[in-house]
């Protein structure tokens, strides 16, 4: 979706950033439907520790997320106007590449399905900001994506404090570290504007379920494979350091 320079920032206010939000902060899983007992009704086991409905819906929101955040960041790398904003392309690009190989290595061992394409609501997203000029571009992408990595947030938080599964459990600590280490370089660019981001992390409308559901994947399709450039494979991208008590602490 194309949108002028005059509009787009009203635009990504209005609607883009809160539809886009949507897709991640409420995605309804690929052939996942809630039932009346909840998200914690076990629904197999496996020999890493019982699997739950909302296990299995984290492995594939962690898939999903991955397949509209790293073509954006390979987007970012090549349009971002300033050397903060490809690092932080860099840093989506490479941090989602790892944590969707721990999804098609965790996926297989649990039995479950992943998509091959993101949501439509996801793949709007992504027109979106392609259709963004200039700084408008850095903006609308990079108050996009800290909103959403600060809703994922409270996901893994959840997941990480409730699972009984193993498997479920490192992907939750590898997203963990992942999520903030994006955070912190979205927000090294200088481009968020906290109240906004606040207001949108606080208050995420709801969509409908066939805007924000991946697709299935076709029948005997390979699983898509989101590659990290060779230049980027020793990029370091977990979460920075928490700051240290001084000398003369404690």
């Amino acid at each position: 979706m194309r949108i002028s320079r005059s509009t787009a920032g009203t635009a990504f206010v209005g609607g883009a950033l809160i539809l886009t939000l949507t897709a991640l902060a409420y995605p309804s899983m690929l052939g996942v439907q809630n039932t009346a007992s909840g998200q914690d009704r076990i629904i197999a086991n496996t020999q890493y520790g019982p699997l739950t409905e909302a296990d299995r819906d984290f492995v594939v929101k962690v898939r999903a997320a991955g397949l509209w955040e790293h073509p954006l960041g390979l987007l970012v790398m090549q349009r971002g106007g300033s050397a903060a904003m490809k690092e932080a392309g860099e840093h989506l690009v490479v941090g989602h590449g790892r944590l969707d190989d721990a999804c098609r290595r965790v996926a297989p061992e649990l039995g479950i399905t992943l998509p091959n394409q993101a949501s439509p609501q996801q793949q709007q997203f992504v027109a979106t900001v392609e259709g963004a000029q200039g700084q408008e571009f850095d903006s609308t992408a990079v108050s996009i994506m800290r909103v959403t990595h600060g809703q994922i947030f409270s996901t893994i938080a959840k997941i990480r404090a409730n699972t009984r599964n193993t498997l479920v459990r490192q992907l939750a600590d590898q997203a963990n570290s992942t999520v903030l280490d994006h955070i912190t370089i979205l927000e090294k660019t200088g481009l968020v504007n906290h109240e906004q981001v606040n207001l949108q992390q606080t208050s995420p409308p709801k969509m409908p379920e066939e805007m924000t559901t991946p697709p299935p994947p076709q029948p005997g399709s390979p699983v898509l494979t989101l590659k990290i450039p060779k230049e980027l494979e020793d990029l370091r991208t977990e979460a920075p350091n928490a700051i240290q008590p001084s000398p003369s602490a404690g």
